[in-house]
């Protein structure tokens, strides 16, 4: 089966189970935008569950921050003015490409004037109909935006990543972990990004899932010191200009490859939780961006790859986003986003800044007491004016509005920016990813693993009988209770409605038939082998926990009976 029909074989399988489908239909659809189904949502939550947990386990907290954002958040992270693709449209039809991807195959690099040139080569053609002719290329901006308020009030962007809202909770943060690094956060949320032509299905959406980690360590200790588990565990590189290579994570920090251990420790864990949702280990691997591909925030940045029937595709991105972040919203906001690093006792020469209260009082007014003080809480900085921000509002002072004063003090530690270390992954990629590693082409079934199947259990009476049907409805109802999810089914064949599930990747089926009413045993059958066992029916719940957990049908039968 080749990749396309391969692809379209899942399409066709999530569109009639209830995985996934285009939103907007009755309307037309709208390219970029994707529904969950019942089972796809359920699939989608059991991955974010295990994620979570792995970052919860390496000391992670979990928090929630708004969608929208002020726009000063965007201006001080860059993406105001640096996240944008290049955009040109078809003269004759109208339609609009990112330049990149029109050229790809003509130009290697993302520069604007080598794009210019190979469009105006006459090589580049229109997709939609056919025309060489184009635009110029220009910047297109990637956020959406919107306006908070009535009347066009403040303006705001519906937010391209969750990481933002972490970073500028960084104090509160802070305390929280009682003043000491290291800390990771997590968050799990929605993003936003208005792509020019989303034209890769499910993989490049306009609102999409994200799972972003941010690890904030001291710049001067990068070692790590869980990193011994990871230290002789393979893995496959692509360093930048370089070719594929099979290393251990201790030999590619040892030999430079990597950058820091805290780096490979945290591409090692993102491989240990693709492994665990089935991502075929054989068809992965870590690419370096090269110096020309950083973002404007990353020193290095490393992205997990699964080949997908689209190609190579990013899962997960590992950057070192330096001390970028917290020094630009310090810098914008006037906030003091740093961590004090206490070290010995020793006497220092400082300069303090001293407010001109009258000058402000002059100038400023009723503001004038908050933005002195805002002045004295703030470290000395060498010359230049002094930006202050109260109540969101930001002031540029000049020198005549404060002054300086030398002075002596005892320091017992030093203020330092925490570099932040973040690995961010798009849920719905690796949703997606799942479901194409996990599918059996023999069988054109799911085969998920059981921990992120969406359901664990499908439960049937064998025929259409009363007291079967009552029986089978009662464990189904203390399956689900017991937050085990169940499915029941009492309509067609107890073959055709095993395939149902089977197609699902659905673990375990129970049958309710005439022996139940004889010694209150069912029927547990398991997908991959087809084996079955019979459990007594007060005990299911706990045998159903125990085979989840990784036992075997021999542990768990009744009488120790297994059969086909």
């Amino acid at each position: 089966m080749n990749e396309e029909v391969k692809a379209n074989k899942i399409i066709s399988i999530s569109r009639r189970r209830g995985l996934y489908w285009p939103s907007f239909e009755i309307y037309g659809g709208l390219a970029g935008f994707y529904d969950y189904g019942p089972l796809g949502l359920l699939l989608r939550e059991n991955i974010f569950q295990i994620w979570r947990r792995m970052y919860r386990l390496e000391g992670f907290y979990e928090i929630d921050t708004p969608n929208i954002n002020p726009e000063e958040v965007f201006v001080a992270s860059g993406h105001v003015s640096s996240f944008s693709d290049l955009l040109v449209t078809c003269n004759k039809c109208g339609e609009s490409f990112r330049a990149d991807h029109l050229t790809a195959g003509i130009v290697v690099s993302t520069d604007i004037e080598e794009i210019k040139r190979a469009l105006a080569s006459g090589k580049v053609k229109c997709t939609r109909c056919g025309s060489n002719s184009f635009s110029e290329p220009r910047q297109f901006n990637l956020m959406f935006r919107t306006f908070i308020g009535p009347y066009e009030g403040k303006k705001g962007y519906l937010r391209p990543e969750t990481a933002q809202g972490i970073f500028i909770n960084f104090q509160q943060l802070l305390r929280f972990f009682r003043d000491s690094l290291p800390f990771g956060i997590i968050q799990r949320g929605k993003g936003f990004r208005n792509e020019i032509s989303p034209r890769q299905g499910f993989i490049r959406l306009r609102e999409f899932n994200m799972l972003e980690a941010e690890l904030f360590v001291d710049p001067e200790d990068m070692s790590w010191g869980r990193f011994n588990q990871a230290r002789d565990v393979m893995t496959a590189l692509l360093p930048s200009g370089g070719e594929l290579i099979r290393i251990s994570f201790g030999k590619a920090v040892e030999q430079g490859i990597i950058g820091s251990e805290v780096i490979a420790y945290f591409m090692y864990l993102t491989q240990q939780f693709m492994i665990s949702l089935g991502i075929d280990e054989k068809r992965c691997r870590f690419k370096q961006h090269g110096r020309d591909e950083l973002a404007h925030y990353a020193t290095e940045a490393w992205d997990f790859e699964a080949e997908l029937s689209t190609g190579w595709t990013e899962l997960t991105g590992i950057a070192d986003r330096g001390t970028f972040d917290l020094t630009s919203h310090s810098r914008h906001s006037g906030a003091d986003l740093t961590f004090f690093k206490k070290h010995e006792p020793v006497t220092v020469k400082r300069r303090r800044i001293v407010p001109n209260k009258v000058e402000l009082g002059m100038h400023f007014g009723a503001k004038a007491k908050a933005i002195a003080e805002k002045m004295e809480s703030m470290e000395s900085f060498q010359g230049g004016s002094l930006k202050v921000t109260v109540d969101g509002e930001q002031y540029e002072l000049s020198e005549r509005f404060f002054s300086f004063v030398e002075e002596e003090v005892r320091e017992t530690g030093t203020r330092i920016t925490p570099r932040v270390i973040e690995p961010s992954s798009g849920l719905d990629r690796i949703f997606y990813a799942v479901l194409e590693h996990s599918f059996d082409e023999s069988t054109e079934t799911f085969d998920f693993p059981q921990s992120i199947a969406p359901i664990k259990i499908g439960v049937f009476p064998l025929i259409e009988e009363e007291r079967l049907i009552e029986i089978a409805k009662s464990l189904h109802m203390e399956l689900l209770s017991s937050d085990i999810e169940s499915y029941y089914d009492e309509h067609g064949s107890i073959g055709r409605r095993y395939a149902r599930m089977d197609e699902i990747g659905t673990p375990f089926c129970v049958t309710v038939d005439e022996q139940t009413l004889e010694d209150s045993t069912v029927t547990v059958r398991e997908r991959k082998t087809k084996k079955q066992i019979r459990v007594k029916s007060e005990m299911l719940v706990q045998a159903i926990r125990k085979l989840l957990s990784g036992s075997g049908l021999e542990e768990v039968a009744y009488n120790g009976e297994v059969f086909r």
